[in-house]
């Protein structure tokens, strides 16, 4: 069968374009292949919009949007313009557009399910995700249901949307059931099946959680996000060597993704059998205060906003760049770089760092040695509970390398991180409770 071909073949609708998405992937050839094709079509008139179009098959969304803003007119183009709207996180915008093309076609369930998906997390984005704005989202999303048409309540997005409702609500048991209802009709709903995986993670249903990453991780093009989770599950169902692949497939087509490099190492070295108890324990300490954000740290304007525009997000980051990379870079300036320097100091750790030397830094004390009375439990480093890997990552990426640091986090706080649920919160604090530590407003 012939290659899809953006320049000719026809488009009539999203759903066809979604079809021919996945076959452009299937092999590396015919991707890169496909990129360039889109790449060299025209700006303007017809060639124009498929470049658009073709920019939104290939993930760049950003450039999908602005080369797609011209063709108001046309509902391919505007259906595609508000998905990547909602890839980028404008979901306002996303929703103006699917509010227009569900008055026009309001028996046509992926528009008005894409203008309620879109509300959602406008309601969730401007509250940050706190109790005050899922309610407000649970409340608007419930009121655009009971308005909408009876044939979409059974549609895969209608079934979706009621999910999502339980899933505001609360009831995770009800956001399963009807998440997996709109599996039945539509078994590729992609962000059915992340949400599903997601809330059934969280609620120990892990079975559920990894047949629905299974799924998503058959479809292409397969998201990072769904290849590190599956990964994690993985670990902890001690299915170390699977979750070598997920990780693996995740820094090759993701090589600047610290987390999946760092996931990798870890899952690799956890399919040795003979292995450094010493170096472990170095590695693992220097891996928590790689991860370290740098919003952790006091830093001016100047110097944070320098930072965020060249993805340095983490210390880990910051270390791999050297004093005349930062330098070149327009407004960072000497004063910024001293900052910056005081920062890596504190830690042990300089720019332009080697991973040996840094873990050598480590076994020396030179990273945030944990200071105090040893005979404190506070003062005991995480590694001491042997938690399952979902619950020490997220304790590492708080920043935590103490007891006494993670205590000084609620049980809310947890539960707000990625991969954390409430297995997870229990295996914690059960194994806080046994050396006599709770978490912070617990008992």
């Amino acid at each position: 069968m012939a290659p899809f071909d953006i320049a000719a073949d026809p488009i009539q609708s999203f759903g066809a374009l979604l079809q021919e998405r996945a076959s452009i992937y299937e092999r590396k050839e015919d991707f890169e292949s496909f990129r360039r094709t889109v790449n060299r079509l025209e700006d303007e008139g017809e060639m124009g919009r498929r470049k658009g179009l073709g920019f939104w098959m290939v993930a760049q969304f950003d450039q999908a949007e602005k080369a797609l803003q011209g063709f108001v007119d046309d509902d391919v183009a505007s259906f595609t313009r508000a998905s990547s709207l909602m890839s980028l996180g404008r979901f306002s915008e996303a929703r103006e557009i699917f509010q227009r093309l569900t008055d026009k076609y309001p028996d046509e369930p992926r528009p008005r399910g894409g203008w309620l998906d879109s509300l959602v997390e406008e309601h969730l984005a401007k509250g940050n995700n706190d109790s005050g704005a899922t309610e407000a989202a649970a409340e608007a999303l419930q009121q655009a249901l009971e308005a909408s048409p009876a044939p979409f309540h059974p549609s895969a997005e209608g079934r979706y949307l009621a999910g999502r409702l339980n899933e505001l609500k609360g009831d995770a048991d009800a956001a399963v059931e009807s998440y997996t209802l709109a599996r039945e009709v539509d078994p590729t709903h992609r962000r059915n099946l992340y949400r599903m995986a997601w809330i059934a993670e969280r609620n120990g249903l892990d079975e559920v959680a990894l047949d629905a990453y299974e799924t998503l991780s058959r479809l292409l093009p397969v998201d990072a996000s769904v290849m590190n989770n599956l990964g994690i599950l993985y670990e902890d169902m001690g299915r170390d060597e699977d979750a070598v692949i997920c990780y693996e497939s995740v820094c090759d087509s993701h090589p600047t993704d610290e987390r999946a490099r760092l996931y990798l190492r870890d899952a690799v070295a956890a399919t040795t059998m003979y292995y450094d108890e010493d170096l472990e324990r170095k590695e693992d300490r220097l891996n928590q205060i790689l991860r370290t954000p740098i919003t952790d740290f006091e830093l001016s304007v100047r110097a944070r906003n320098c930072l965020a525009k060249m993805d340095i997000i983490t210390l880990g980051d910051l270390v791999r760049k050297t004093e005349n990379e930062l330098l070149t870079y327009k407004n960072f300036g000497e004063t910024s770089l001293q900052e910056i320097k005081e920062i890596l100091v504190s830690k042990g750790l300089r720019l332009g760092m080697q991973r040996e030397e840094a873990v050598h830094a480590v076994d020396r004390g030179g990273a945030s040695p944990v200071a105090g009375d040893p005979n404190d439990p506070r003062n005991r480093p995480i590694s001491e509970l042997k938690l399952s890997i979902r619950a020490r990552r997220t304790v590492e990426n708080l920043g935590c390398m103490s007891l006494g640091e993670v205590i000084a986090h609620s049980e809310d706080e947890l539960l707000g991180m990625p991969n954390f649920g409430v297995t997870s919160l229990l295996e914690l604090k059960g194994k806080l409770t046994e050396i006599g530590l709770h978490l912070k407003g617990g008992e």
